[in-house]
């Protein structure tokens, strides 16, 4: 691996511990935490896929005539990255996105959708991203999240892009989710079938090919220049924090709504 993918991945460290032992996996101990967590984190899964988007429009060709790009590798990954998140199939074999599957799970385990509903209306209306969420009341580390994606995309510069989709995901909470479920279906004698369908294949996608790769996205836009890389680590070290931060927010939910209900 480049020696400036090892030094990004230490420099980082530190955040990636932080937000590996946050308090909120210990919070989420019932169904009614998961139902919180996901009306928050619902933004997240819908933002994530206008970082591909953003990539997909800079790595590959989009546009009419079409020409080679420059690194098809690269471009490859997207589109199967692309193809696995906006139009994978559901449990019952219809084409669906992840963020469609999403919702779905988030219906089935009893979750609200009228925030993120009432925001893609009004962003398929027309409205700005700021505007949209800025006509909801939702916490400010959720908006703030967003924010800084779209703060990211505008940038233009796909090592940016690639850098908060690259490092500034999370990897802990399917397991977390998958005990919590399993636990609450045998004492509930309920079935999560879509969250547990959702999990299973967003596990079996990413896999172990998707980490790779995308470490080899960075470095083939990057190469030899220290100020991409620098940008990079600048870039993955905002997105923890503010992934972290996101965490804090919804940690702070769950214990106000757990107060209210004592």
């Amino acid at each position: 691996m480049n020696t400036s993918i090892k030094s990004i991945e230490l420099a980082l460290k530190p955040l990636r511990e932080k937000l590996n032992s946050h308090k909120l996996y210990s919070d989420l101990a019932s169904v009614e935490d998961i139902k919180t967590f996901m009306e928050q984190h619902v933004f997240a899964v819908w933002d994530f896929m206008s970082l591909l988007k953003a990539l997909q429009n800079h790595l590959t060709n989009t546009s009419v005539p079409w020409t080679p790009v420059k690194h098809p590798s690269t471009a490859r990954f997207i589109n199967e990255i692309v193809l696995g998140e906006e139009s994978d199939v559901n449990e019952l074999g219809q084409p669906y996105s992840h963020f469609e599957m999403y919702l779905d799970a988030m219906q089935q385990i009893g979750a609200s959708t009228t925030d993120i509903n009432k925001f893609i209306k009004n962003i398929v209306a027309g409205a700005s991203v700021s505007d949209a969420l800025t006509a909801l009341n939702l916490p400010k580390e959720t908006q703030a999240f967003v924010d800084f994606s779209f703060k990211t995309i505008a940038t233009n510069a796909p090592h940016k892009i690639a850098a908060a989709f690259t490092f500034g995901r999370e990897d802990v909470i399917p397991d977390m989710f998958f005990q919590i479920i399993k636990q609450s279906e045998q004492k509930h004698k309920a079935s999560y079938s879509k969250l547990t369908y959702y999990l299973e294949r967003h596990i079996e996608l990413d896999g172990d090919e998707h980490g790779p790769l995308s470490l080899k996205m960075v470095e083939e836009l990057c190469q030899n220049d220290s100020q991409k890389w620098d940008d990079v680590l600048e870039t993955a070290q905002d997105a923890l924090k503010y992934r972290i931060a996101l965490w804090d927010g919804i940690s702070n939910l769950i214990s106000s709504t757990e107060a209210l209900e004592a």
